[in-house]
């Protein structure tokens, strides 16, 4: 700011009345006023008195959009609400949907040992879109203290944990998915308990979800299922049962794999063959 040189005019008379103040003038000088000169001189403003800059605004940070006050949001990206996954809409013939391109719901069902994890795990690894692997036994041992061990006895602790893991899942899938990110999940359920397993899963995925069942032959599930370890291996009379009860899942509509002679590349070839049809004609479940 520059200084106006020299000392500042005195303000001029009003006639019968006492000088006029002007802005930033610091007072009038002492003793008596002497007339004005004529002709009479113009009266220069003094200029106004400095006045306090207001503080600096800080500038937005390049790349990042300012954050709305009062919105859910993780850091400066807003998240949508999830909300139930709609069927997949076939795209029109007789264009081949590509399955590893799309964003979809995928639910991988089989008996322990049929290499559901380990299969979902490579699935989406490989695919050309964002996705997610839920593991449905992962999110059951969340729990640690008062963990509710189906080994230990079936019993509706343990069946309310359950329960609880799947619903947990199912609100993971829902987040994933209204935010672009494929999600695919794994779990071991029985046909013949549709309200408890399939019936559940729709309800807290979305009538888009789609099952598809990897049912490998007895000898392969219990091979597998004894080169595991801790709670997550079963006795062989266990993993029998469990397989005949999965077979249950022939004549029910749902796609299934027999991966007993496919390694785990091969069968997510497999899968996403199976849901480039499911995606054009959605299975009825």
């Amino acid at each position: 700011m520059q200084h106006a040189v020299g000392s500042p005019l005195p303000p001029p008379h009003r006639p019968g009345g006492a000088p006029q103040q002007q802005p930033g003038y610091l007072g009038a000088p002492s003793g008596p006023v002497p007339p004005a000169p004529q002709p009479a001189v113009p009266p220069v403003p003094h200029p106004p008195a400095p006045q306090h800059a207001p503080a600096p605004q800080h500038a937005p940070v390049p790349g990042h959009a300012p954050v709305a006050q009062g919105t859910d949001t993780t850091g400066h990206v807003p998240l949508p609400p999830g909300g139930p996954v709609p069927m997949p809409s076939a795209p029109p013939a007789p264009t081949v949907p590509d399955p590893a391109a799309t964003t979809l719901a995928v639910l991988l069902i089989g008996p322990a040992g049929a290499g559901k994890t380990s299969v979902a795990k490579f699935w989406a690894d490989h695919r050309r879109v964002p996705t997610a692997h839920v593991s449905l036994d992962d999110v059951r041992e969340w729990v640690r203290s008062g963990f509710a061990d189906p080994q230990s006895g079936w019993n509706d602790h343990s069946e309310a944990q359950y329960r609880l893991a799947r619903r947990t899942c199912g609100f993971a899938a829902r987040n994933f998915l209204a935010n672009g990110i494929s999600c695919i999940l794994d779990d071991a359920i029985f046909p013949d308990r549709p309200a408890v397993g399939l019936g559940g899963w729709k309800r807290h995925v979305g009538p888009g979800l789609l099952p598809v069942v990897l049912l490998p032959g007895l000898e392969v599930v219990l091979e597998r299922n004894a080169e595991r370890s801790g709670n997550r291996r079963l006795a062989d009379e266990e993993v029998a049962r469990i397989h005949g009860r999965m077979a249950g899942w022939y004549g029910s509509g749902l796609p299934i794999i027999d991966n007993s002679q496919l390694d785990v590349p091969a069968t997510a070839r497999v899968l996403d063959d199976v849901l480039a049809r499911a995606i054009a004609s959605p299975p009825k479940w």
